[in-house]
């Protein structure tokens, strides 16, 4: 337990938090936790950032945003969930279904062999991949798991090829995992950001590649956290975004919705294109305005279909060959959205899933009929059911900036939670936390902008940061 850094005879310092996502929700937190006097303000209504979920209004369904996974690996997000008392809301799997059009399936799941290894055997008999394929995939496996490489300004394509994988093996394998979990084009990701995505979901060890999937809409997952930080003495302002800060020597001025109060300190835990919009016109603040310039984003799309009846028993399944990479049957994965939509056969029990396309550029033009009529399209190639099944209601969610671009050279660019003013701390998945940009990155981005402020206040005991999950079998001998 952290320790409070103040006693009962004195006022707690205050904190403003810029920012209801993970990131301000975790600093919020850790900082509560310690003592500190939070202020935590949202411009939106509720509490998640892109990790949240709302009544879509022409469909009338609590809709995510975006669908948002985690591994076993991720230990400062699972700190978080059970700081949040929501641990119990993740449901989690071992194996990974592979389909191919035409329904075609291939398992990926862990056996008894000792990590890296443990994934071998079903591997080894996945149909979706020739020999070949496996081979070459089997030896660039074998030169990322000693270490993971450095960014020497190589894109991780073209440090496939150089290890001379199959064209099938990038598209279907390589291709498959990293822009889901990256968000970009291969030729777009830096070698180490890649290598670390495949360390720790296929090669660190069985628990750290677990996949957990929450159980209930996002904005529900992450609410408690408001309430940990309310029941710790501090206050959540909704529809209250920060516009600007002026800071000084004794504090930190911050302004909402038109009016300045005081703070003690600042965590700026928003997005690093509207932080470049926040900060002000000083030679101080240049050298981060320059660093933010050289950051892009990357969009997803998500695509939500109700089906009149059940199209799949699966719970989720990676899509190959197609535009869409991921479906997840969200009337199975949280039993309160079930779809009840009685149809003429007498069948009440539907199909709600959601497709996710991962950095989405060919469809930010589309229509939303468009993209609906693609992703039906394809649903029936995938699973034959759907052929039968009466589309419902639709509906399509793009974010267009929805992670920042994890490019060759990008890690140079990202700032540390310290700033030229030394009262205003950072947080967000874009900064220096050694993750991409993910749930865990930016849970950790917050707790490390905690521990920063409360060196300031001599509590340098406070570590809210959870050492990174270790690896077991082989993998240990390795860094």
């Amino acid at each position: 337990m952290p320790a409070s850094i103040h006693s009962e005879t004195t006022h707690p310092p205050t904190v403003a938090i810029a920012g209801g996502g993970l990131a301000g929700l975790a600093a919020g937190c850790a900082l509560a936790e310690a003592g500190f006097r939070v202020s935590l303000f949202e411009r939106r209504p509720y509490l998640g950032g892109r990790a949240s979920s709302y009544q879509h209004p022409g469909t009338g369904e609590i809709v995510d945003n975006c669908q948002h996974v985690l591994l076993g690996c991720c230990t400062n997000l699972l700190d978080f969930y059970r700081r949040a008392g929501v641990l119990d809301k993740i449901r989690w799997y071992e194996k990974l279904t592979f389909l191919e059009p035409g329904g075609r399936a291939s398992v990926i799941s862990p056996s008894a062999l000792p990590a890296p290894l443990h994934t071998a055997p079903a591997f080894l008999q996945a149909d979706c991949l020739s020999f070949s394929d496996k081979l070459a995939i089997s030896r660039a496996m074998a030169a990322l798991a000693p270490s993971t490489p450095a960014d020497h300004g190589e894109s991780f394509l073209d440090w496939l090829k150089r290890h001379g994988q199959t064209a099938q093996a990038i598209d279907r394998f390589w291709k498959t995992i990293l822009v889901s979990a990256l968000n970009e084009d291969l030729d777009r990701v830096s070698v180490p950001y890649a290598a670390q995505v495949v360390r720790e979901s296929f090669l660190k060890s069985a628990a750290a590649g677990r996949m957990g999937i929450p159980t209930m809409p996002l904005t529900e997952l992450y609410s408690p956290a408001g309430n940990y930080i309310r029941a710790r003495g501090g206050e959540i302002h909704f529809r209250a975004g920060v516009e600007s800060f002026r800071a000084e020597a004794s504090g930190v001025n911050v302004t909402t919705n038109g009016q300045e109060q005081k703070f003690d300190y600042l965590v700026l835990a928003v997005p690093f294109d509207v932080l470049g919009r926040m900060l002000p016109d000083v030679p101080s603040a240049a050298p981060l305005a320059a660093s933010l310039g050289k950051f892009s984003t990357s969009p997803i799309t998500g695509i939500h279909l109700w089906f009149d009846r059940q199209i799949s028993d699966l719970d989720h399944a990676v899509l190959l060959d197609r535009t869409i990479q991921w479906m997840f049957h969200k009337s199975r994965l949280i039993a309160a959205r079930n779809v009840t939509s009685q149809n003429e056969a007498g069948n009440t029990s539907g199909s709600y899933i959601e497709l996710v396309v991962s950095c989405s550029r060919s469809l930010i033009e589309m229509s939303k009929a468009e993209i609906v009529e693609m992703a039906v399209k394809e649903t029936q190639e995938f699973f034959p059911a759907a052929r039968e099944a009466k589309l419902l209601k639709s509906t399509v969610i793009k974010e267009v900036h929805a992670t920042y671009s994890p490019c060759p050279g990008i890690d140079e660019q990202r700032p540390k939670p310290v700033t030229a003013w030394p009262r205003v701390f950072l947080a967000g998945d874009w900064t220096a936390t050694g993750w991409p940009a993910t749930m865990e990155g930016a849970v950790r981005s917050g707790y490390l902008s905690a521990e920063a402020l409360a060196r300031i206040e001599g509590a340098e005991s406070n570590k809210f940061l959870i050492p990174d999950m270790a690896p077991s079998g082989l993998m240990r001998f390795f860094k």
